[in-house]
């Protein structure tokens, strides 16, 4: 009985010695394998292949920012106030600088800054804002027509609708150019030169008394007109701010 204790105890010592070594051999082949140095043309292409996945993240966010639209929703309405700006000014400048100077012979090529500009910038405001106003009345007839308002409307008119807040936004901004030109009126030296030959004018005719009743009225009536309707614009543009537009019920922001 003993001998065989002994040997049952003999072989456990050996169980244990040969499966601690092999655990050890094990751990240390694992250790040799991460601690193994790689080739140089291994090395250059993990390094390679670190770059890449490293820094790939960094270059495709910059690349896809860069590819981004910027400011998407103003490109149309920007088109078509730049077109309308530029054949106005051809328009008024064939008619108050061309004209004059192939009849009449006269240089007012001067009125080119000022009055020219503040020709255009009135009737390109007034237009932009009938084009915010505009696709509302074609989309009412359109849902007239068809007899219902789940129908999708074309395409074109669908983005019309979608641009509405920037051609407001850029009616305002020529009405408030087209105040700031007009401020600017008696400022000109062109003026004050005509503002003397009219004194003169008015002392070689003997005249007292230049007013003229009809046209002051006009004037003030159009000044006054002017400064109510940049009120009212200014008032939409406010009211088109996120925050201010969200605070209205639907019926205040109609």
């Amino acid at each position: 009985m003993e001998k065989k204790e002994s040997d049952k105890h003999a072989i456990e010592q050996n169980a244990s010695q040969n499966i601690m070594p092999r655990r050890n051999t094990a751990n240390f082949g694992n250790l040799n394998v991460d601690m193994q140095v790689p080739s140089p043309s291994e090395a250059a292409a993990l390094f390679d292949l670190h770059q890449a996945h490293h820094f790939g993240e960094f270059e495709h966010s910059s690349e896809r920012h860069c590819k981004q639209d910027l400011f998407p929703k103003w490109h149309l309405p920007m088109k078509i106030a730049s077109v309308l700006s530029l054949l106005t000014f051809i328009y008024t400048s064939m008619r108050d600088i061309i004209y004059p100077f192939v009849t009449k012979k006269e240089n007012v090529f001067y009125k080119i800054p000022i009055l020219v500009i503040n020709k255009v910038l009135p009737v390109v405001s007034i237009t932009l804002l009938a084009l915010v106003y505009l696709p509302g009345i074609l989309a009412a007839g359109f849902q007239l027509y068809f007899g219902t308002k789940y129908k999708r409307f074309p395409q074109w008119l669908d983005r019309w609708m979608l641009s509405r807040k920037q051609f407001g936004l850029l009616s305002f901004f020529f009405a408030a150019m087209h105040a700031c030109y007009s401020l600017c009126y008696p400022m000109r030296r062109s003026y004050r030169y005509k503002l003397l030959n009219w004194a003169f004018q008015q002392v070689k005719q003997k005249k007292e008394d230049a007013w003229i009743e009809h046209d002051v009225w006009r004037m003030e009536i159009y000044v006054s007109l002017g400064i109510l309707g940049l009120a009212l614009l200014a008032l939409l543009a406010i009211t088109s701010i996120p925050s201010v537009s969200h605070s209205l019920t639907w019926r205040e922001f109609h």
